[in-house]
């Protein structure tokens, strides 16, 4: 790996850490802690979507597309994709998720992470060169 993959890499692990302990808002309801972080400039787009493609690949991924991981029972996960490379990904860890992407455009990337139990959580894009993460914990 070159010198500058790796300390971009370091960069866009460091932002998403960054921006979501500091830059989200959390909302709290019916037994559901969340946080979302969708950039807004050009480069923090770059930089989350390069760190959300480590991932996938982390998890196995080498093609844009949808990928589902689930750990638990009666969990749910959908997805609508219309455009060209986009990727999504759902984790979801524990029982009665139910969550959605929905990516309507080109070149988007999206994470939805949901941990506990009985959760409900999306994201959605609706445009080119987007990326985003949600983090849902349910209890």
């Amino acid at each position: 790996m070159t010198t500058k993959f790796i300390k971009t890499l370091a960069v866009a692990a460091a932002a998403l850490v960054i921006s979501a302990a500091s830059l989200s808002t959390p909302a709290m309801a019916d037994g559901q802690f969340s946080f979302s972080f969708a950039p807004q400039g050009a480069q923090e787009q770059q930089v989350l979507g390069l760190g959300l493609l480590a991932l996938a690949l982390v998890n196995g991924v080498s093609e844009p597309g949808a990928t589902v991981r689930q750990n638990g029972n009666f969990n749910s996960a959908g997805f609508n994709q219309q455009g060209r490379n986009n990727t999504g990904l759902i984790v979801q860890d524990g029982n009665g998720h139910r969550g959605t992407i929905d990516q309507r455009g080109n070149n988007n990337n999206c994470a939805l992470f949901q941990f506990g139990n009985n959760s409900q959580g999306q994201c959605g894009q609706f445009g080119d060169n987007q990326s985003g993460v949600t983090t849902v914990f349910g209890f």
